[in-house]
């Protein structure tokens, strides 16, 4: 399908998931806005980058998503937002007793908050257009929950409520709201982390991905940033009108369990 005349705004798409996400727009035609909290040299080049080899229109706008200011004038800057990817996400790992305040306030704002900012500033654009898709990144922790993530499991859950709440408030417009659930996918980070992870445990690569790294996830294979982008790319194809208010988990099996 071809999403040419589209723009997209991705948040936190300097890396990782956001960025699969945006490449695989590009690929399929859409204009991309990416975004991050820096403003560096390298952040402009991913978008020239994308230009470069795609041949669409592709920046980047820094935007901090723990600020609703900036979350609202990240979309206004794009100028246009037929595709809004709510993607940015921190993480922090605690006991609930022992959760530092400021960890919950920056999790539930970055991971939460600056979806409903962002979707608040996007929805207009798109009812003046006349299409528009919201695809929150949420997580397998959206569905199901593990011990020592309150903040990151809270938020997820949130976002999941938040989608089937802006899905009926746009049901009868040519405007669709979906989640998707990522498991574990590997990111650079996520590679970063796979030496230091095996000389803890004493194994080789594919042992500790497979019992350590991957140990909830049945299918013992990582997603890949390319696969998440490849079901944003079909929730904005016309195929997937009528899918809205949904999660589409692309967790090699974690919440089947």
């Amino acid at each position: 399908m071809s999403l040419k005349g589209k723009t997209a705004v991705i948040t936190g798409s300097n890396s990782g998931i956001g960025l699969g996400i945006a490449w695989e727009l590009a690929r399929a035609g859409a204009d991309v806005v990416l975004n991050s909290f820096t403003d560096r040299d390298e952040d402009h080049a991913l978008a020239e980058e994308i230009a470069k080899e795609t041949g669409v229109v592709a920046r980047y706008v820094k935007a901090d998503m723990s600020s609703g200011a900036e979350c609202r004038a990240l979309i206004h800057e794009a100028g246009a937002c037929d595709i809004l990817i709510n993607n940015a996400g921190i993480q922090h790992v605690a006991p609930i007793d022992e959760f530092p305040m400021e960890k919950w306030d920056a999790i539930i704002a970055i991971n939460l908050n600056s979806a409903f900012h962002t979707t608040a500033a996007a929805l207009p654009m798109m009812r003046k257009a006349g299409w528009g898709r919201v695809i929150n990144i949420a997580s397998a922790h959206g569905l199901t929950a593990s011990p020592f993530k309150a903040a990151y499991v809270a938020a997820k859950h949130g976002i999941v409520g938040m989608t089937k709440t802006v899905a009926l408030e746009t049901a009868q417009e040519p405007i669709t709201c979906n989640a998707i659930c990522p498991g574990y996918v590997l990111t650079p980070l996520v590679e970063a982390q796979i030496p230091d992870t095996m000389k803890k445990y004493d194994m080789g690569r594919e042992e500790v991905i497979k019992k350590v790294m991957l140990e909830r996830q049945p299918s013992k294979e990582f997603a890949t940033v390319e696969q998440l982008g490849g079901t944003a790319v079909f929730l904005c194809s016309d195929a997937a009108a009528q899918i809205t208010g949904t999660t589409i988990s692309v967790d090699g099996g974690w919440t089947a369990l």
